[in-house]
């Protein structure tokens, strides 16, 4: 169905409910069930892989996989916004990256040692889905809603996200904790089944209203195809001309890939470094933990908006970074879950804050254009290849020492030269 005009309140409804479809992946495959289930794997004793023709510590493995799934990202993405702004359906791409990501997290229901390859392959390509999707998705956002509209209903996409993801994730820990300690591996594996299929059920209302696409019936030629890279291009070019922009991107590439890697890291450090008394007390605690960041980190936004409204964003950005340093120090020294506690809920007060203010002071100072969306494919792109960097120095770290207490401590150095590059980014 297709015949919704442009800013009808269904179409716009429809358009948000994706979020509520797809944030289960990253919530409970990338944060809270996934990693203690693939640590749950090894014992204790064998934690190395022999793989890749090398021998590779579990942690270390997977912040590997993940980097080359994110620098896989990077590459694509720029393709894939050249080909959303021409083709005339990119539903069907939509679509096809939906699949992808739903079918291989079902197929993370095999995930073994003993099929490492194929089960790696799973998780890699799920990612692929995860964010191949959201490009046709963000890309829609001009064409089913009208300028004035945009704000409200993308909040609107994110609150869906985060109540369903929320909810899946409480419905999967009431399932592990509910079943014997010899099953709970099993009700795991089934929660990447549901994940799946929630992803994939729900997202067939944001189908059934989205239109085909544009009315682009263009083919695809190699100047489309590589549209989004001579986009990237003209912004690289134009920030020559923006020193403020060109100072605050520098300093947002530094200090976000720390961020992410921590966000995405997290839960392993949680399963490995903390002194749980038995592995269904880790597996309560750390989704416990996974809740509370996401609970918290609803208000550490708040609270984030109001002080960069007193104090103006970049004082408030290095501020919030030099008490992520002072988190990733304190990290070293953390043993008891309490502790562990009280971190999850320090890292969710600045976790949504140095999110989303991020992005709003990189609103703020982009040039009067209204090629907006070449600007924040070019902030995207730094992201990703940013989080590349970060779990490759992690992974790194964590495999020449042993111990991710290392890995962390020195994600602080990040932070710290964020902290100096946002000094000399104008305050105004």
């Amino acid at each position: 169905m297709n015949s919704l005009q442009k800013g009808d309140k269904k179409l716009l409804n429809a358009w948000a409910f994706y979020d509520w479809a797809n944030s289960v992946y990253s919530l409970v495959i990338t944060s809270a069930v996934f990693p203690i289930f693939y640590l749950a794997l090894f014992s204790k004793e064998q934690t190395y892989i022999h793989v890749f023709g090398t021998e590779i510590k579990n942690s270390a493995l997977i912040s590997f996989v993940t980097a080359a799934a994110f620098l896989k990202v990077a590459f694509i993405s720029p393709l894939l916004s050249g080909i959303a702004d021409y083709v005339g359906n990119k539903k069907f791409f939509m679509k096809f990256f939906c699949y992808l990501g739903a079918f291989s997290c079902i197929g993370l229901y095999w995930f073994s040692l003993e099929h490492i390859y194929v089960s790696l392959l799973f998780y890699f390509l799920g990612l692929i889905g995860f964010w191949g999707s959201l490009v046709f998705y963000n890309s829609y956002l001009p064409d089913i809603a009208f300028e004035e509209q945009q704000d409200a209903i993308s909040a609107k996409g994110y609150s869906l996200g985060y109540f369903g993801s929320v909810l899946l994730l409480a419905a999967s820990l009431f399932l592990i904790m509910s079943a014997p300690d010899a099953e709970k591996i099993m009700q795991m594996r089934y929660s990447f089944v549901m994940v799946g299929i929630w992803w994939i059920v729900f997202s067939q209302y944001t189908y059934y209203y989205l239109p085909k696409g544009n009315e682009n019936s263009q083919k695809i030629t190699n100047d489309i195809l590589f549209n989004g890279f001579k986009e990237l291009k003209k912004v690289w070019i134009s920030l020559e001309e923006n020193f403020a922009l060109k100072k605050y991107l520098i300093s947002f590439f530094v200090y976000s890939m720390a961020v992410q890697t921590v966000m995405l890291v997290a839960t392993y450090f949680g399963e490995q470094e903390i002194q749980w008394e038995s592995k269904a007390a880790a597996t309560t605690g750390l989704i416990t933990c996974i809740l509370l960041i996401q609970i918290v980190a609803i208000f550490g936004a708040l609270l984030t908006s109001k002080a960069s409204k007193k104090y103006g964003n970049i004082t408030t950005l290095i501020v919030i970074n030099c008490f992520w340093t002072v988190l990733c120090v304190a990290a070293y020294f953390i043993k008891l879950p309490l502790h562990f506690y009280i971190m999850a809920a320090l890292v969710g007060l600045v976790m949504g804050g140095i999110q989303s203010l991020s992005r709003s002071t990189y609103s703020k100072l982009l040039p009067e254009t209204q090629d907006t969306a070449s600007f924040f494919s070019f902030y995207d792109v730094s992201e990703k290849i940013g989080i590349v960097i970060g779990m490759l120095v992690y992974g790194i770290i964590d495999q020449i020492t042993g111990s991710p207490r290392f890995a962390i401590v020195f994600l602080a150095v990040f932070f710290i030269v964020g902290v100096l590059l946002l000094r000399k980014v104008p305050k105004k």
